[in-house]
């Protein structure tokens, strides 16, 4: 028996929209981007002046996953990622996360934010992982569900603990 192949990650295209947003309502019933939310990332992710970094991932031409990242000044905040259920707990979703890693690198960002569903543990736990800390919530976030965010913060820090080592992730040496 083969193993299955590895999902490609690629830039997201305008042409990735509809399959994305089948599994974004799949995945997001109740909170799910609308069409003009992804078209209006996706203005901002090429050219000189970018500041959006989505990619997807596919499997036998089919999207299985896709995560996007936004950079204003030296702060990245993570949009969203997604992976298709029959591909969690694959690793896919920390591929996901790394190539977002990469383009707040290249961004220049000296932390990347994100918020998270409180009831979304097993994405917090993906977040821990790769060395984000909870900083605080905000209440209601998700809508119409009226569900509370988790605020989740990952920085260059020059000290020990899970940020530090993250540095290496994010690409930033630290001299000193």
């Amino acid at each position: 028996m083969t193993e299955p192949a590895t999902p490609r990650l690629r830039e997201m295209r305008w042409w990735d929209i509809d399959p994305v947003l089948e599994l974004e309502r799949d995945l997001f019933p109740e909170d799910a981007w609308s069409r003009g939310m992804f078209w209006s990332e996706l203005a901002h992710a090429r050219g000189p002046g970018a500041t959006r970094r989505y990619v997807v991932a596919e499997d036998d031409d089919r999207i299985v996953g896709y995560a996007g990242l936004t950079a204003s000044g030296d702060l990245g905040d993570v949009q969203t990622i997604a992976v298709a259920r029959d591909h969690q707990g694959t690793g896919l979703g920390g591929r996901l996360l790394t190539e977002l890693l990469k383009a707040a690198t290249a961004f220049e960002c000296a932390e990347v934010m994100l918020e998270c569903r409180v009831d979304n543990v097993r994405a917090q736990k993906l977040y821990e992982r790769f060395g984000f800390v909870p900083i605080g919530f905000r209440r209601g976030y998700y809508q119409p569900g009226n569900v509370d965010a988790l605020v989740m913060r990952l920085t260059t820090a020059s000290d020990s603990g899970p940020a530090a080592d993250s540095s290496s992730v994010q690409g930033t040496e630290i001299n000193g």
